[in-house]
């Protein structure tokens, strides 16, 4: 088969599919015939259908199906002859003037660019770095502590703190007004934990049992019920229990009941230095594989597919709404959804994914199965049975592929970062903490 292809615009394509009128007749009646074998029809047996009945009933939409079937035939035949490679699904229109006993049908399509990378050893590149220190350790022990801590009454006549576990009656009123949630019995919230909005909290902070208290506050611009979001309420609050929290002491029995296998003070700290550091590495790798793959798409070229745009574009519509009806908002499958909301990331996810690819084909970073294997391994670590979550992943191809396509970037990750002009840069701990909270 001659195949030719006309450029018509950057990355669009247009060829010429021609198929003979005899091939089609001769599906369409092979099928119409297999039909009729087993189609039920009212006043017949089954299997004893006239053929004019069953071309009448079906003949149009097996007839479509036919067409579609060999005009995507040809066009896959056609393009792997003259090898492109092919992005999204071709448009394609029926074409006058074909000749006799034959049907001509116009394919404008898209192919894949071009990609050309840039020297990376011109790239710059900062890269993070952080370490575990004892005052991380101590942190974290103090949110295990938190996490397993105990309340008593406190004696009569003492005052709210913060960390207390207090129990409260409020109402709260909007221009005079009751509101929706604005009114709760035996509510119970920690001091100091940031549960509650500051000028609440402020307001309980110094009662004694049995006080009450009146006080404005205003609702944020940003707050999640927005229908007293940037508003003033009144509220009146009385405190009806105050507790005193108890943390346990950092000891054996707390790494014990940690399952702490060395149940030592030392042990529970080797422990929460092995985990915090595994937590670390994993967020460093994040942020640096980030530098990296925005210095990739800074040093390449190539033109965007607008097919595989679009594609994008209409996946990550689709998952907003599926979040949104998650959320439990109503007819969340219709929401309008504009898509220039998500054409600066789909440009983004598009072109990285075409430069990432470029890369790997041509340096080999393709993700070998012992790398597969220690990331797996790696990840399962943090877990109480390592050997379930191993099984679980090795158990669904989906699940591998996802492990596939992180160890990936992490090839392209070093391979970049062993190119490229690279400046060190330390960060707190705490810091890399919080900048991978807001990410």
């Amino acid at each position: 088969m001659t195949v030719n292809v006309e450029t018509l615009e950057k990355l669009e394509r247009k060829m010429t599919l021609t198929l003979p009128v005899g091939v089609i007749k001769s599906e369409v009646d092979s099928r119409l015939k297999k039909l009729a074998r087993t189609v039920r029809m009212d006043g017949f047996r089954p299997g004893k259908v006239p053929m004019s009945v069953v071309a009448q009933r079906y003949g149009y939409s097996v007839h479509y199906e036919v067409m579609n079937d060999k005009v995507g035939e040809a066009f896959s035949q056609a393009a792997n002859e003259a090898k492109l490679r092919v992005a999204g699904q071709p448009r394609i229109t029926e074409k006058d003037g074909a000749p006799e006993g034959e049907m001509a049908f116009d394919a404008v399509f898209e192919v894949f660019p071009e990609v050309k990378i840039n020297d990376l050893t011109s790239a710059t590149v900062e890269k993070l770095d952080a370490e575990v220190g004892d005052d991380a350790i101590d942190k974290t022990i103090d949110i295990l502590r938190r996490q397993r801590r105990t309340f008593a009454l406190r004696p009569q006549g003492s005052t709210v703190q913060d960390g207390d576990r207090v129990t409260v009656d409020f109402e709260g009123k909007i221009d005079g007004e009751p509101f929706q949630g604005g009114k709760a019995e035996d509510f119970q919230f920690i001091v100091g934990e940031g549960q509650m909005l500051k000028e609440f909290e402020d307001a309980v902070a110094g009662l004694k049992v049995g006080d009450s208290r009146t006080f404005p506050l205003s609702f944020p611009e940003d707050y999640h019920g927005r229908e007293v979001a940037g508003k003033q309420a009144d509220f009146m609050v009385t405190v009806k229990k105050l507790e005193a929290a108890n943390l346990p002491e950092v000891n054996e029995q707390l790494a014990k009941s940690l399952g702490i296998e060395d149940a030592t003070v030392e042990g529970l700290r080797a422990d929460v230095r092995k985990n915090l550091e595994r937590e670390v590495k994993f967020r460093l790798l994040a942020r640096n594989k980030t530098a990296v793959m925005d210095a990739l798409i800074a040093n390449a070229e190539l033109d965007l597919p607008n097919a595989s745009v679009q594609a994008e574009i209409e996946r990550m519509v689709e998952n907003a709404r599926a979040e949104l009806k998650q959320r439990g908002i109503k007819d969340a499958d219709k929401a309008p959804i504009p898509d220039e909301v998500f054409r600066p990331q789909a440009e983004r996810r598009v072109r990285l994914g075409l430069v990432v690819a470029e890369l790997v084909r041509a340096n080999d970073l393709t993700a070998k199965p012992e790398q597969i294997k220690a990331h797996v391994e790696e990840m399962a670590a943090s877990y109480e049975r390592p050997a379930d979550v191993v099984r679980w992943y090795y158990s669904e191809p989906r699940r591998l592929a996802e492990v596939e396509a992180v160890v990936i970037e992490n090839n392209v990750t070093d391979f970049v970062l062993g190119k490229a002009k690279v400046t060190e840069k330390k960060v707190a701990f705490d810091e890399l903490m919080a900048q991978q909270q807001q990410a």
